[in-house]
């Protein structure tokens, strides 16, 4: 199958491993991957905070660079959400049919979403001997409902030994904005999560969502927990003790 990989912002500016990890994941399975060149971001930190006008400038230029594209997949679960979701509202606010016809063709998948729903594979492979937790993020859990492919993929892990986050349906206080606008309840809810991923005594966090990482794993670090955080494509990638 030919898969156009899209790359979220935050993933393309400070994560670019988590790009290269599902490329080299579905190229394993024997995939074709591409990435169309002229993708920005999708649109959805524009419309959250209120800028309606540019959202819907960066849809049209994402329905248009991923017009051809047949299948899309994306390692993050938020700007799936916002594609499939939100595109269809920023296109009615700009009273654009145009736009709402474009959004309703294009199908987008996350990853985990395509890879339990659309290839019908939960064993990838893998080999990751650590002991890891997973947190489901806010997008993920109620935007998507990705419900538990991430952990039938996590447990089919050659290795790995999987343990409960407690409280894992909590948000871990980062939602984009809401971490700048809300600073002193952002740092108090990551202090829970922290709190909580310790607890597992995990080696790893993964999650759907890089930048749920980087707020969790940066008080994991401002804190020497000695647990480090892996968005959940890396280590479906990951072959050997390398990892």
């Amino acid at each position: 199958m030919r898969v156009a990989l899209f790359v979220a912002c935050v993933d393309d500016a400070m994560f670019p491993g988590t790009g290269r990890a599902v490329t080299s994941l579905l190229e394993r399975l024997g995939h074709e991957v591409v990435f169309p060149a002229g993708q920005t971001c999708c649109g959805q930190l524009h419309w959250t905070t209120g800028y309606r006008r540019e959202a819907a400038g960066l849809a049209r230029r994402f329905t248009g660079v991923f017009a051809d594209a047949g299948t899309i997949v994306t390692p993050s679960a938020s700007c799936a959400a916002a594609v499939r979701s939100s595109y269809r509202s920023m296109a009615r606010a700009a009273d654009d049919p145009d736009l709402e016809r474009a959004a309703a063709g294009l199908e987008v998948y996350e990853l985990t979403e395509f890879l339990v729903d659309v290839l019908g594979v939960t064993d990838v492979g893998a080999r990751f001997p650590h002991r890891v937790a997973y947190q489901p993020t806010c997008h993920a859990s109620r935007a998507l409902g990705v419900g538990d492919r991430p952990l039938r993929l996590l447990r089919a892990v050659k290795g790995l030994d999987l343990v409960e986050l407690p409280a894992a349906g909590e948000c871990c206080g980062f939602g984009g904005a809401f971490a700048v606008k809300n600073a002193d309840v952002s740092v108090a809810m990551v202090a829970d999560k922290v709190r909580h991923v310790r607890d597992t005594g995990a080696d790893v966090l993964c999650a759907l969502d890089n930048a749920c990482l980087a707020h969790i794993g940066g008080a994991l670090s401002r804190l020497r927990a000695g647990v480090r955080v892996a968005h959940l494509a890396e280590i479906l990638a990951s072959t050997g003790e390398g990892a």
